[in-house]
């Protein structure tokens, strides 16, 4: 059996629904200080305007876990503890009422503490991620990375199976490593064996230039795989651009229609205008837009730097512009409806976003 992302199993996170062919959610994580619960709660609320669906906040010790509940009162998306080697903070963490626990069993403790976690995450009726990371596994030496993913998913079905034995199967699971090639097959071979919703991620993947491209490439591979079930994209950078990247990256799959689809040529000698600096600009302004996943419904719009190619694409869209030197020709549906001014033109567009 292949499992794929329609046949997995079904699990609530808070009020959104991972598996059994659910929208894939989009996911992030704070980098504020987890004691200052009101930074934090700012930074979700941020990440909540651009279109995250279930926040991540790790909480290293007793002072920051205790600020679970007030942080839940002040948002409106699911809240996960992301928990490492002490598993009382991670007790404190379903006492103060959270959303989901993320651990990697790998540095948790023994087995018997693992299970004690799963008899109060069972009671609490929360789900628990198992997150297996390559760097807590002994690899080092091991050069194939068909045999790297095998001792993955393998310690991933060990700590499930302990679930298991336990009466526990409000499961997720992650299987990332920093390498494309053994996180796509870790996430195949384990889609062989068991039925628990997935979430996607290349940990650790860089900057916002080579974590975008890596993680594009490594998630688009499973997704095109029909495999995955949430995903979060890992950048160092401002956590908003992560939810911007894992916008893009399921729009430009078909998978999800939140926010507009932008479509701009490249340019070359033909444009007599600087598109890039309005396309550039028109993003930032987009992704401004405040509540900007709830404001509006999928829309197609082109912006064209020339003749050639420009008039086709601006009609194919729901809206678009075609440019010559001073002024665009702005089309609705495939029909000319105006003329505008290059100056006016993302002024223009995002009007024409926040009235569609």
């Amino acid at each position: 059996m292949f499992y794929t992302r329609f046949n997995t199993k079904r699990i609530n996170v808070g009020d959104v629904c991972i598996g059994g062919g659910s929208p894939i959610s989009i996911q992030s994580m704070t980098n504020t200080n987890s004691k200052d619960a009101k930074s934090t709660i700012k930074q979700i609320k941020q990440l909540e305007d651009i279109g995250c669906e279930i926040v991540r906040v790790s909480f290293p010790d007793f002072e920051s876990v205790c600020n679970i509940h007030k942080i839940k009162k002040n948002i409106n998306i699911p809240l996960v503890a992301d928990i490492h080697f002490d598993y009382n903070i991670a007790l404190e963490a379903i006492k103060q009422g959270v959303d989901k626990i993320r651990i990697n069993p790998c540095n948790i403790g023994p087995d018997e503490i693992f299970c004690t976690l799963a008899k109060e995450a069972k009671n609490a009726n929360i789900p628990i991620r198992i997150g297996i990371n390559s760097g807590s596994l002994k690899m080092s030496n091991i050069q194939r990375d068909e045999i790297r993913a095998e001792i993955i998913v393998n310690t991933a079905i060990r700590y499930i199976n302990l679930l298991e034995d336990n009466n526990f199967e409000n499961i997720i699971v992650s299987l990332k490593t920093s390498d494309v090639y053994t996180t796509v097959e870790a996430y195949k071979l384990f889609a062989e064996k068991k039925s628990y919703p997935l979430h996607l991620g290349i940990t650790e993947s860089g900057s916002i230039f080579t974590g975008t491209i890596k993680s594009s490439v490594g998630l688009g591979i499973i997704l095109y795989n029909n495999l995955g079930d949430t995903l979060r994209v890992s950048l160092t950078a401002d956590p908003i651009e992560e939810v911007k990247v894992a916008n893009y990256l399921l729009r430009s799959m078909n998978l999800r229609r939140l926010g507009p689809e932008i479509i701009s040529c490249p340019t070359c000698s033909r444009c007599k205008f600087d598109l890039i600096k309005i396309v550039s600009e028109f993003e930032k302004e987009v992704f401004d837009i405040k509540n900007f996943k709830r404001l509006f419904k999928p829309v197609k719009i082109a912006i064209m730097g020339c003749v050639v190619n420009g008039p086709g694409e601006a009609k194919n869209a729901d809206f678009g512009i075609a440019g010559g030197e001073k002024f665009g020709v702005l089309f609705k549906n495939g029909k000319v409806i105006e003329k505008v001014e290059n100056s006016e033109w993302i002024k223009k567009l995002i009007y024409i976003i926040e009235h569609y």
